[in-house]
């Protein structure tokens, strides 16, 4: 957004000799000491850390606002507000005033020229440790990623990715689909891109910002961003080359405002489904699909064309039963799904956190009951009966005639009113294990007893009031153990925190193995 605070917030030198010693990106929070998230003030230069750590930059910036609330203003106290900061990673911009992101400048281009000595600090701080970094991996390669877990020492091998500019929606949505074995190994199991024109034929390449339009390939770059994020990195991944090519055939997404997470990820399987329809270095890629023997023909759900590993993996069917009340004619449709989208039932919308005492607690369950229960049609969605030749009331309802390997579930979080759209905070239960499908199926009673049973593998969550604003973070499990991904940040985190989290989507994997773990 433009932000019309710049000029009496952004006064520091963008040479300045107040910044701390060392790289940026790893400069501690003056107050608490931590390294993660750091974020500096454009006013006055001091280093905090984000509010998704302890949250002293913005508290920085309330308490630099009491003089001016409680005392006659100076004209020195109304130019210095402290209300701008920059992320010391990603180099964005923020402007607590406007609780938004930044991207426009003053007019002597100060908020660029701090943002390229940072860069510059950044680059300068690698070079001088560069040596002594080597030597350290030489040495002990996994001395600097490890953690206690359970008494034991273990490796955390999970790496960030770099906001690019309100790309949280992005990174969220990436790290979740890592975490999900079947559809990353597929993946990246394909081998790289071949370029068959003039040079570079017969060699295997990879696609950058100075290519052609033409060779952008959105399967590759996810290939290769899915196979950066588990090979226990110190740095964190730049996903540039990605959001290049998501910029190119997803005009929606130009830009660095904030994006809506559910959105995008529907976006990238769709594509990522078209694209894979077509030819892979000579070789159909339906023909891949075909020869991964765990996904079988008897697994695969077709959406616009034939069957690739999106529709293998997130693809299910609904039957669509619509019943006129005049003549009582039945109408049947099946309909393709990649996730489903689920209101939260209007009586919970009150209901914010896990501990409050008002009213019951909403649940999965409930959500889910909403979606398949019997519905009366109002006056707008009249239903055109075949049989009375005219739009009469009519009842509708969904059932799940095939579930998927992986179920996605989007809790509707966002609804318009008569010129916002507003977020529903309502906490929803969820569970972690043993979540069972079978009472919405068409025919249940053809199911086995283990196969409608799911665990929650992955969870996006929204921080903030509206759409367009805020910050996404994901949670996820990796062989046996949840992580937290903030961007560049990764954290080991337990179940007791992931499900206190008021989820946006969630990703459950379809259980193979029998366990004695509770149903919903």
């Amino acid at each position: 957004m433009e932000c019309p605070h710049l000029g009496s917030s952004v006064c520091i030198a963008p040479d300045s000799a107040k910044f701390p010693q060392g790289s940026p990106s790893s400069w501690c929070c003056s107050v608490c000491r931590s390294n993660k998230s750091p974020w500096v003030c454009l006013t006055c230069s001091s280093v905090h850390c984000g509010r998704y750590v302890n949250g002293h930059a913005k508290k920085h910036y309330e308490d630099a606002q009491i003089p001016m609330t409680n005392h006659k203003k100076t004209e020195k106290q109304e130019k210095v507000q402290h209300t701008v900061c920059m992320d010391c990673s990603s180099y964005s911009t923020y402007c607590y005033r406007c609780d938004d992101f930044v991207v426009n400048d003053t007019k002597l281009g100060l908020v660029q020229k701090v943002r390229e000595h940072l860069q510059n600090l950044e680059n300068s701080a690698f070079t001088s440790d560069r040596h002594r970094k080597r030597k350290l991996l030489e040495n002990s390669s996994l001395n600097s990623k490890l953690l206690k877990v359970n008494g034991s020492t273990t490796a955390l091998c999970a790496t960030g990715l770099r906001n690019l500019g309100n790309t949280c929606f992005m990174n969220a949505i990436l790290q979740s689909l890592s975490n999900i074995q079947q559809f990353c190994c597929y993946f990246k199991e394909l081998p790289a891109v071949e370029l068959r024109n003039g040079k570079t034929a017969g060699r295997r390449t990879y696609h950058t910002r100075s290519q052609g339009d033409n060779n952008v390939s959105l399967v590759e770059e996810f290939r290769k961003t899915l196979c950066a994020l588990w090979q226990g990195s110190q740095t964190a991944f730049s996903p540039e080359s990605l959001f290049y090519v998501v910029w190119k055939i997803m005009p929606n997404f130009r830009g660095y405002q904030q994006q809506d997470a559910h959105e995008f990820m529907r976006y990238l399987l769709d594509h990522l489904h078209l694209e894979l329809q077509g030819g892979f270095n000579g070789v159909s890629r339906s023909v891949i699909l075909q020869e991964n023997s765990s996904l079988s023909a008897s697994n695969k759900c077709c959406i616009n064309g034939a069957s690739t590993v999106v529709t293998a993996i997130f693809g299910g069917i609904l039957q669509n039963e619509v019943n006129c009340l005049i003549c009582g004619t039945e109408s049947r449709k099946f309909d393709p799904f990649l996730d489903l989208s689920l209101d939260i039932p209007s009586q919970f919308r009150n209901k914010r956190t896990k501990n409050q005492e008002s009213g019951p607690m909403c649940t999965l369950r409930d959500c889910l009951r909403s979606f398949t229960d019997l519905e009366e049609l109002d006056e707008t969605e009249l239903y055109m009966c075949h049989k009375c030749k005219k739009k009469q009331k009519s009842t509708k309802k969904f059932w799940i005639q095939k579930l998927p390997k992986v179920l996605c579930l989007h809790l509707k979080r966002f609804h318009w009113t008569a010129y916002l759209r507003n977020k529903v905070d309502t906490y929803v239960e969820f569970p972690l294990r043993g979540l069972d499908m079978k009472c919405y199926l068409l025919e249940p009673e053809n199911s086995g007893p283990e196969s409608c049973l799911y665990d929650l593998v992955a969870v996006v969550v929204h921080h903030g009031s509206g759409v367009g604003s805020g910050h996404y973070t994901a949670y996820a499990a990796h062989e046996g153990r949840w992580f937290h991904f903030n961007d560049s940040t990764v954290t080991l985190t337990d179940e007791e925190t992931v499900v206190k989290a008021k989820a946006y989507i969630l990703f459950y994997v379809e259980r193979q193995a029998k366990s004695g773990s509770d149903k919903l």
